[in-house]
């Protein structure tokens, strides 16, 4: 059975990285983008929102001033099967399956019959899944700026956690994962 985590960068008021707009946060030092590509490269799938889909898709097409860490990252992400969740979306890309109803039943599904992680990526998905009580950690990849605004990490979601973990990934960023823990 699959592990379901939910891991995006954000800023120090609590919202995503790549969402926000013209309030996105700079760049991720080399370091804590190869700490993304190796949780890529050790995932055994990824459920997107459609909002989030539509970002990672930049990564479909070489672009010619990539250094080599971006085409790893690159090649990762294509190589990872995807599932993305979207009323509005008609067709998705290479290695993506869209999922369009019985959400619930098809996570579900997907989770027991697949072994290793299993990534969600976008915050209004994970607040679905959340209130599903589908997922198994949260990663917070905490960066030193402050949005103002934005997406934030915990989309409707109201939840007891437990903390399990923390390690410095760069001289600023700071991982921390939660366990959801039992209503009191």
């Amino acid at each position: 059975m699959g592990k379901l985590i939910f891991g995006m960068n954000l800023s120090l008021d609590g919202y995503v990285d790549g969402l926000s707009g013209n309030l996105d946060m700079p760049p991720p030092s080399e370091k804590l983008f190869d700490h993304w590509i190796s949780n890529v490269l050790g995932l055994a799938g990824t459920f997107y929102g459609r909002r989030m889909y539509e970002v990672m898709r930049y990564w479909d097409v070489d672009q010619p001033e990539w250094a080599a860490s971006r085409r790893e990252f690159a090649m990762a992400w294509r190589k990872c099967p995807k599932w993305v969740v979207s009323r509005t979306l008609q067709s998705v890309g290479p290695n993506a399956t869209l999922i369009t109803d019985t959400i619930e039943t098809q996570v579900r599904a997907l989770k027991a019959g697949t072994e290793g992680t299993i990534s969600v990526a976008g915050p209004q998905l994970a607040g679905l899944m959340t209130k599903l009580g589908l997922i198994d950690e949260y990663h917070l990849y905490l960066r030193p700026f402050v949005l103002g605004a934005g997406k934030p990490y915990f989309h409707q979601a109201q939840l007891p956690l437990r903390f399990s973990s923390s390690e410095l990934v760069d001289d600023e960023t700071v991982h921390l994962t939660y366990l959801p823990s039992p209503m009191r």
